[in-house]
């Protein structure tokens, strides 16, 4: 799907920047509100100093003679991943470096009691919050290229099909050599390079998605709603679907997170990302609201396949994707040492997974890497993590909540801001939703999902009038003629 990017242009310079300066100040009081601080206390920052000028623990093990590379978003510093690819006779061999975290964050210090407090980083348009301080997160922890660099190692082979067939992890010091980023891989596919390593990614992505159609795992193509802050002062906003880049880069992140939960689960010991089958009655209502927007689901075909199929350009299949979310509901961390959880599969990816491979923005990865490398090793859990098992879903969760709320107001503040120049207009859009209180609707001009007052049948086009757009609140109100 094209981009649809809405820059913020009001009538005059006066204006714009009285509606940047505002926004910036929403921006500031979500955070405020929601206490997501910037600033690190004065212990954090200087144990975070100390830690990156000298590491307590580096990996004895060399691998810096493997050329891995990164691809990241251009203006990422945190880089958690990088890759090695090659042939390994029928099949490949992937060793995937992820950034050792617990070589400068030692168990019940400083920077740990912190990021426990955080959970994760959170991105908001003006800025990111980071879960460690950035000497340590976009610095010395960082696999940035040219730089040696502590990792866990997963090593990972696949047959001729792209199905796993082994993997182990291990420590050692890496050095990327080269970053990419997704803009630039994507053009490179897109003019048909001879590039090994995109040739390689290219087709173990699509063995992985097929292997994904193959156990019935569904890869939600959900357009991202981006908000960006330009150079010009303007904020602009759009859905963007996923590259097909990014989209096999993932499947190599999930590969990488079903070989984690598998290591756990033989172990006995571990933490999952669970999440339980559709409801049945979400399931109907959402066949309901696909027959309503001009795309009936057939009986005979997968939930994956079905939204595989949809057309990311139509804005009727637009909210269709949208109301998929629906159904992804549930989610959870689920701790074990001992007894295997009755629910272990995440029911989008159809299997066992673990989050194992973003420890510098997301507090559980670091205690899954620990423990996949000990189970590797054939060594002892730590009793550090062991004990701190049964605390991180509460922590993961009240920072996934800090986290969610503060994307969702942050996008709900641009969108007043980016409607409010056209207060008295009428919109067309599609209803996607309903209930007593009114409808959803999905502007078809603008990438914008909002409530309405008014009554409309579910995949109905129906004009909306604006009847405000109050950007200190991030509040819109239409009416459904």
């Amino acid at each position: 799907m094209p981009q649809r990017q809405i820059a913020l242009a009001p009538a005059d310079a006066t204006t714009s920047e009285t509606l940047r300066e505002t926004l910036l100040a929403r921006f500031a009081a979500i955070r405020a509100e929601l206490e997501v601080t910037e600033e690190f206390p004065p212990e954090v920052e200087a144990e975070a100093e100390a830690v990156a000028a000298a590491p307590p623990a580096l990996p004895e093990r060399d691998e810096t003679a493997l050329a891995f590379f990164s691809i990241d978003p251009a203006t990422s510093m945190d880089l958690d991943q990088a890759m090695h690819l090659e042939r390994d006779g029928q099949g490949y061999r992937i060793r995937y470096a992820i950034a050792d975290v617990p070589a400068f964050v030692a168990a019940g210090g400083a920077i740990d009691a912190e990021a426990r407090r955080r959970g994760q980083t959170i991105y908001c348009p003006d800025k990111r919050i980071p879960l460690h301080p950035p000497v340590v997160s976009e610095g010395a922890g960082s696999l940035l290229p040219g730089e040696v660099r502590p990792a866990f190692v997963w090593d990972m082979r696949l047959d001729g099909e792209g199905e796993g067939t082994s993997a182990e992890v291990y420590r050692a010091m890496v050095r990327s050599v080269e970053r990419f980023d997704y803009i630039g891989v994507q053009a490179e596919v897109d003019a048909g390079t001879t590039d090994e390593r995109w040739v390689l990614l290219q087709e173990i992505g699509e063995k992985r998605i097929r292997q994904e159609q193959l156990r019935g795992g569904a890869s939600l193509p959900m357009p991202e709603q981006e908000v960006h802050l330009g150079d010009d002062g303007n904020f602009t906003l759009e859905f963007r679907p996923p590259r097909t880049v990014e989209e096999w880069n993932a499947q190599i992140s999930l590969l990488t997170g079903m070989a984690a939960a598998d290591m756990m689960l033989h172990a006995g010991v571990g933490i999952l990302r669970t999440m339980p089958e559709a409801d049945h009655n979400a399931v109907a209502r959402f066949r309901r609201q696909a027959n309503a927007l001009g795309a009936p689901w057939p009986a005979e075909q997968s939930y994956g396949d079905f939204l595989r199929g949809l057309d990311r350009t139509d804005p009727r299949h637009l909210a269709l994707i949208y109301e998929a979310t629906s159904l992804f509901r549930g989610a959870a961390y689920t701790p074990f040492d001992g007894d295997v959880p009755e629910q272990v599969e995440q029911a989008a990816v159809a299997d066992a997974y673990a989050h194992v491979t973003a420890p510098l923005r997301r507090l559980v990865d670091r205690f899954g890497l620990v423990i996949c490398e000990a189970i590797s090793s054939g060594s002892e859990v730590p009793t550090w993590v062991r004990e701190a098992l049964p605390t991180i879903p509460a922590i993961m969760k009240e920072s996934d909540r800090r986290a969610g709320a503060a994307e969702r107001m942050c996008a709900d503040a641009v969108e007043a801001a980016v409607l409010h120049p056209r207060v008295g207009q009428t919109f067309s859009a599609v209803v996607v939703d309903r209930d007593d209180k009114g409808v959803e609707i999905q502007l078809l001009d603008l990438p914008v999902v909002v409530k309405a007052k008014g009554r409309g049948e579910l995949g109905a086009t129906v004009d909306a009038r604006l009847e405000s757009a109050d950007v200190p609140t991030g509040q819109v109100r239409f009416v459904v003629a």
